[in-house]
């Protein structure tokens, strides 16, 4: 096929892409937003000029990919990051900070990081479109090299050769209790205290072998009594005294989903700390508007301030 049997719009793949997403041309078109017709000539103008067939049309049920259309799908994105990439170039050139960013965070963290994060720098770029993805660091680290997230704030576990991990602040590990636990006023408490009272482990990837393996360091084992992959589940176990939890983030309110109360008590020694930073992966030529946003995360997450934390 040669250039000028190309005749697909950024429109149609774009329509394409979110359809694909949504599994719906009915979905895809609230989303976009426009009319239903529109979404379903478009899709089918791209397969006429792919000379492919993207979905497999199921009756009342949506749509599914092909596997020609996983294919494409890929490529598709990629060419909409880079016409707004092309876009986002013209935009600097005339001094403009606007656009689309597309941010991941480590799915404890945004709860806490993400609202008051991401409205101070809607407030100060009011034409910027962010996007806000949450996931374990597995998922992040895939969507970086996959080109699916442009940046992601996250702890310093799990990195590989094509991540590049900028240091923010770092957090000690601490002991979350209920507040009718038996430890609870204490001022502090030893790791070897713990090895005998039931523990609810956070169960994510690499987060749980960071919490192990601060025992395990110190010849000790603790006593796992649930693990789950929900931090409110941790919090309100732990809130109803079934166990206690280690954590590295003392949110400002320390009240569980059914409005018990935990207390944050430290952990006496040294203890190997979790590192917040920003990920993203080596580019020779960063975007304006990416190095905007990482700018902004550096005066907002610091040693004596972390959106959402008690740095007390």
């Amino acid at each position: 096929m040669n250039r000028g049997d190309l005749h697909f719009t950024l429109k149609q793949l774009l329509y394409f892409v979110v359809t694909a997403e949504y599994g719906s041309v009915k979905k895809a078109a609230e989303h976009i937003p426009i009319s239903q017709p529109s979404v379903s000539t478009a899709i089918t103008q791209l397969e006429d000029t792919l000379g492919v067939q993207l979905f497999i049309r199921h009756h009342a049920q949506g749509l599914s990919l092909t596997a020609s259309g996983r294919k494409i799908l890929k490529e598709a994105k990629a060419v909409l990051r880079q016409s707004e990439s092309l876009h986002s170039v013209a935009r600097e050139i005339g001094g403009e900070i606007r656009g689309s960013l597309s941010v991941g965070c480590f799915v404890t963290l945004a709860p806490l990081i993400i609202p008051e994060l991401v409205h101070g720098f809607k407030t100060s770029f009011p034409d910027v479109r962010l996007t806000i993805k949450e996931y374990n660091h597995q998922s992040l680290i895939s969507q970086l090299c996959e080109g699916e997230l442009d940046v992601a704030l996250a702890y310093d576990l799990g990195l590989d050769e094509n991540i590049v991990f900028e240091y923010l602040v770092e957090l000690q590990p601490v002991v979350w209790l209920s507040e009718k636990h038996r430890l609870a006023n204490r001022g502090s408490i030893n790791m070897s205290e713990l090895c005998d009272e039931p523990m609810i482990l956070l169960d994510l990837p690499h987060s749980t072998n960071y919490f192990l393996s601060l025992f395990s360091h110190l010849g000790l084992k603790p006593e796992i009594f649930h693990r789950t992959s929900h931090q409110d589940v941790v919090r309100t176990m732990v809130a109803n005294n079934y166990g206690y939890t280690l954590a590295n983030v003392r949110p400002r309110s320390m009240q569980a989903l059914d409005g018990k109360r935990l207390v944050s008590v430290e952990l006496e020694g040294n203890h190997r700390p979790m590192v917040i930073g920003l990920m993203s992966v080596s580019t020779e030529r960063k975007p304006k508007l990416l190095d905007s946003f990482e700018q902004y995360c550096r005066t907002m997450i610091t040693r004596d301030h972390v959106p959402g934390m008690d740095m007390a």
